[in-house]
């Protein structure tokens, strides 16, 4: 479904995607894991349309995907992404926060999309939330809307950020169980995450990316228990194993 080859990034004089090539499958997880700064979030952008890209191509379902190109607002509303600071809109409700998009976007029946709406809410665990607004919502709850929301879109996949990094631990639980559900749905997936356990228990394929380079890729079992390349190694020992 998502083909990414040769991908470059700059921003001025610092190249930040030095030439990436990766695959993501219809009904794959594919977590993408790395040290700060290595380019993760970066990838998932440009995947989106929401960076430009210097070199190399991403296609979705063989459409070229390219920042600003008449195209790239479809592209947006059939692949999703989950932001780790939630961006919900903080003066709607939790309801109207889910149901703009179809509504707005895609054009949607309001009755319908609120229907919907509330039948995804009711999914993860916040159909009685469907009134409050965000502030009066915890992290967790607030990034449990936002993926509601990007279901809403009846996407074709779904892009992570962090989705937990922004939560206090007693929180991430909620928000990887309802990640778990959606991969068990067979929902295409691209998690950057520092959630080994979630990778290693969810992924289909995990992407080890440091210094804007693919360093090490294949079966999430296989890098997560057994990396073979030196820097992969040290950066799970480093992550599995904090002082």
């Amino acid at each position: 479904m998502i083909e990414i080859s040769g991908l470059q990034k700059a921003y001025g004089a610092l190249q930040v995607i030095k030439g990436v090539d990766a695959s993501v499958a219809k009904g794959e997880v594919v977590c993408i894991i790395g040290p700060s700064g290595s380019g993760k979030s970066t990838i998932l952008r440009c995947i989106n349309g929401l960076e430009s890209y210097q070199g190399g191509s991403i296609t979705i379902d063989g459409q070229k995907v390219e920042r600003g190109s008449p195209g790239i607002k479809a592209i947006r509303s059939e692949v999703a992404m989950v932001f780790q600071r939630f961006n919900l809109f903080p003066h709607r409700t939790v309801l109207e926060n889910v149901t703009e998009g179809p509504i707005y976007v895609k054009g949607e029946n309001r009755e319908q999309a609120i229907v919907h709406a509330r039948e995804l809410l009711a999914s993860v665990g916040l159909a009685e939330k469907a009134d409050a607004y965000p502030s009066q919502l915890s992290g967790g709850q607030q990034q449990r809307v936002a993926i509601a929301r990007a279901l809403a879109m009846r996407p074709k996949a779904i892009l992570f950020d962090e989705p937990t990094s922004a939560l206090d631990p007693e929180l991430v639980g909620d928000v990887l169980g309802v990640m778990r559900q959606l991969a068990e749905s067979g929902m295409t997936m691209v998690v950057v995450t520092h959630e080994m356990q979630f990778a290693r228990e969810v992924a289909d394929r995990v992407l080890f990316i440091d210094g804007g380079l693919v360093v090490e890729q294949g079966v999430a079992k296989d890098v997560l228990n057994a990396p073979q390349h030196p820097r992969t190694q040290d950066f799970l020992h480093r992550v599995l194993n904090p002082i």
